[in-house]
């Protein structure tokens, strides 16, 4: 071989050089309606199309987690010529297709009040990751019910590029969170276009601007907006904003909620959707407030306090957070950094712009719920019980008034979409006896009391069909767990036999007990554990067994939260416990609905009160899962007798640890005494006739009051109508009503602190002994500085006389004659109740067009 002129030198080798193509499913056109199908979440609480998306192939739908889009591109073109030259499959195909469209039909009329519905998160299906726990779980279960209860509603979040994080459980039982980037191709999204393109929009930050596109998701007839700053045209700092779901620092979470506050307000404006009614779900999205405010300044002329008038009667603001942590705030510092420039748009001084956020002037942090208070003309938590405690929180912002008078603040009692929870086997026996009542649709038509009595009806129901139908939920579950136990801690490379004993020993037939929710300490999942000895009496029980399957997350910051799932997993390696408790990881939306449907009782054990609402029980009873659980949040309203067990509302003792001995025995005593005997006796037709009694009772009186339809109809009756009506006439005549206010608000102020109290005159019948039933007239002198006797008022507040004075009655003085300028005050006091009271007396104005006494928040005690 002629070597010559050959030399050996070192190659440099180039690398690939990629061009990306998409290569979309081949989904044939006989089977178009397929695509159409997948691409409305409507399909998510359809059991139709469920089940004809699960026949196409049943593997990869399960692989997939019930995604459609990934199941139609990773459909082999072998199976759609199958599918093709099916029939059967054909008719049902177009069946769904017709099911849809009727559907979306009857909803393009509408009636009611416009929503625009703003959260951080909305809970839809698992294949959607933009929701971490029950705040999301809840948004999206309320766009469903607009859609069915035909609402005209619009929703505006965010769409995560990662999402919240996956769930993994080391060999060890660490919490390892993982990060799987969302390919957005296999969502049921669409990027929202307009004649200009792609709908973008712009927020303001410090030195330069972020931008989002915007997207669209369709949830029946409702459609879901949400803002995504992840793409090219902005820094990387600014990309990482929409990345996690609660991710990153303070500074990150304050960028995330202008995005959403500021960034929504500015994409319904781009698109055209003007709403009537905005709903802010929770703190986080408290900036449409002031977007709005400056829009309608700009708009038309209105000053701030006008402007105000008008955002506040249109605005609703639900908050879900018990404990005064759970409020976000920034630093003034950094949010002046980020905030700062909005002041002189709306014509405020720095520090009249800060007020917006703060309590007091010595308040160092901005407090985005006390924003969303002073943005909102009503404010509601989500239980009975939530309510009053969001009346204690919030009472900063209401100095002068006791908490429990606090009118603004009421509550909807959450509840969860039947459609989308209800197992399909329950769906079938409810709509025998609810189908013939013809219960309406249209939310406007929903009456509680023909909703109630038509659940009645599940005492028509055989037991043994309610407990055959029970039996296979659970077991239907049991082999769930079964599968995914097995395949993930094959994934960890747990011992083979650990395997083989935890799975042989979960029995379909046992007593199954669910405990699943986001594992903070407060919700008290270690109270089952303080007694190892006799819990494992009760789960060994070869006669009775039990068996308790425990999942959730805790945030990747908790740390005691993550030192829970640690503690409950090495106590379930242990031989007494392997297969009576598993913590099964990476809880979702589809492992949630298998839990609620197969689980025979759902277990509730929060610190009171500190459990907002809690929506998973609520779940659990829609398919006849007994709710065992302190009497806190929904359960306070939701408990009645034979239908379920309760721990008492009130603490015993002040002392955690003392109170957490004291549940723990209560539980167990219960579950021996009361819960594992029901469950276990079997009449001679081999039915345990009293457990089925308890579920039928679930059925009748607790699982009708706890829907979203409920949920619904209270939001319209307590807020969307009375604001709207009151929105009507403050924006008539070019908003002479809201101008009216506003000038007799600032004419209040502007003499509110010269108004001299001349003379009291008080009974000593109040200030010493009091004898019930009998009259003590009472006169106060008022020098008004020129108001009237009609705007101020005077009252006695009567309250107890504890350490805390809590509200208990008002009476009013009556205005007399006026002379010299002077306003004199009447009040003829009968007091009826005995006992030791505080009084006190206070002026305050006064104006029939409020809406409640807290909407103009000055008060005087004298």
């Amino acid at each position: 071989m002629d070597t010559q002129g050959y030399t050996i030198r070192q190659s440099v080798n180039t690398g690939p050089t990629w061009k990306k193509i998409i290569v979309e499913s081949n989904v044939p056109e006989e089977l178009k309606p397929l695509r159409i199908l997948s691409r409305n979440l409507w399909w998510v609480w359809c059991d139709e199309v469920r089940a004809l998306f699960c026949e196409i192939d049943p593997i990869i739908w399960e692989s997939c987690g019930h995604n459609p889009i990934v199941l139609l591109e990773e459909t082999s073109l072998d199976r759609f010529d199958e599918l093709k030259s099916d029939q059967a499959f054909i008719l049902r195909m177009h069946t769904a297709e017709m099911l849809l469209e009727k559907y979306l039909n009857e909803r393009k009329e509408l009636r009611g009040p416009k929503i625009a519905y703003f959260s951080m998160e909305f809970g839809l299906h698992s294949s959607l990751k933009i929701y971490s726990g029950g705040l999301g779980v809840l948004a999206g279960d309320f766009l469903k019910e607009a859609s069915d209860s035909k609402v005209d509603m619009t929703g505006v979040g965010l769409l995560y590029r990662f999402g919240y994080f996956k769930q993994i459980i080391s060999g060890q039982g660490e919490q390892i969170a993982q990060y799987d980037a969302e390919h957005f191709s296999k969502i049921p999204i669409q990027p929202v276009m307009d004649e200009n393109g792609w709908v973008t929009i712009g927020i303001d930050m410090p030195g330069r601007t972020v931008y989002a596109h915007a997207w669209s998701v369709k949830i029946g007839n409702i459609t879901l907006y949400l803002l995504d700053t992840d793409y090219d045209a902005n820094q990387d700092p600014d990309r990482f904003i929409t990345h996690h779901l609660y991710g990153g620092d303070n500074e990150n979470r304050l960028k995330q909620e202008m995005v959403l506050g500021l960034g929504g307000i500015k994409l319904l404006e781009k698109i055209g959707i003007k709403a009537d009614i905005y709903h802010c779900n929770e703190g986080h999205a408290a900036f449409i407030g002031l977007e709005r405010i400056k829009n309608l300044m700009e708009s038309s002329g209105l000053s701030f306090p006008e402007a105000q008038e008008m955002i506040r009667v249109s605005t609703l603001f639900t908050t879900h957070t018990p404990v005064p942590a759970g409020h976000d705030s920034f630093h003034v510092d950094l949010f002046k950094l980020y905030m700062g420039n909005m002041a002189p748009k709306l014509g405020l001084s720095p520090e009249d712009f800060l007020f917006l956020g703060k309590a007091s002037g010595y308040d160092d942090h901005f407090n985005m719920s006390y924003l969303a208070s002073n943005m909102s003309q009503q404010i509601n938590g989500v239980s009975m019980l939530h309510g009053k405690i969001s009346k204690g929180l919030l009472s900063e912002l209401y100095k002068g008034f006791l908490p429990e008078e606090l009118e603004n603040i009421g509550y909807v009692t959450n509840g969860v979409h039947y459609p989308t929870w209800a197992a399909p086997e329950w769906k079938s026996i409810h709509e025998k006896f609810l189908k013939p009542e013809k219960l309406p649709e249209d939310i406007h038509e929903y009456d509680e009391e023909e909703e109630t009595r038509a659940w009645r009806n599940i005492y028509k129901v055989q037991d043994s069909v309610i407990w055959e139908t029970k039996s296979k939920l659970r077991e239907g579950l049991i082999n769930y767990v079964k599968q995914r136990f097995s395949d993930t801690h094959v994934q960890r490379n747990e011992n083979p036999k650990y395997i083989a004993e935890a799975i042989s020993k979960l029995n379909p037939k046992a007593l199954t007990i669910g405990f699943a929710r986001r594992f903070a300490t407060y919700k008290r999942a270690h109270l089952l554990f303080r007694n190892l000895d006799r819990l494992a009496k009760i789960v060994n029980n070869p006669e009775r067994p039990v068996q308790f399957l425990f999942a959730g997350k805790a945030h990747p910051a908790d740390k005691a939260g993550q030192d829970l799932i640690k503690f409950i997993f090495d106590i379930s390696k242990r031989p007494e416990f392997i297969g009576r408790i598993l913590f099964i990881q990476n809880y979702d939306m589809n492992l949630a609905k298998m839990l609620v449907q197969g689980c025979d009782v759902w277990m509730n054990t929060p610190t009171r009160p500190l459990e907002a609402s809690g929506t998973s029980g609520e779940k659990g009873v829609m398919n006849g899962t007994l709710h065992f659980s302190v009497l806190d949040g929904w359960w306070v309203e939701g408990y009645k007798k034979d239908a379920g067990w309760s721990l008492p509302l009130e603490k015993t003792f002040d002392n955690d640890e003392l109170q957490d001995e004291l549940d723990a025995e209560a539980i167990y005593s219960i579950f021996e005494n009361e819960i594992i005997p029901a469950y276990y006796y079997r009449n001679e037709k081999n039915v345990p006739s009293r457990w089925v009694d308890f579920i039928k009772n679930t059925f009748a009186d607790v699982a009708p009051h706890f829907t979203t339809r409920r949920m619904m109809k209270d939001y319209f009756n307590r807020y969307y109508i009375p604001l709207s009506t009151r929105l009507d006439r403050l924006k008539a005549d070019n908003f002479s009503k809201a101008k009216e206010i506003a000038a007799w608000k600032a004419k209040i102020l502007s003499v509110w602190d010269q108004i001299e109290v001349v003379n009291i005159q008080l009974a000593d019948g109040i200030t010493n002994s009091y004898k019930m039933g009998q009259e003590y007239p009472s006169q106060i002198v008022l020098d008004l500085k020129g108001l009237s006797a009609d705007e101020i008022g005077v009252e006695v507040i009567v309250a107890t006389a504890t350490e805390h004075p809590e509200y208990v009655e008002r009476h009013e003085f009556t205005p007399g004659k006026e002379s010299n300028g002077l306003t004199h005050y009447s009040l003829s006091l009968t007091l009826t109740k005995p006992g030791s009271y505080n009084y006190g007396v206070r002026i305050f104005p006064k104006n029939s067009e409020l809406p409640n006494r807290q909407d103009f928040r000055i008060l005087r005690w004298i």
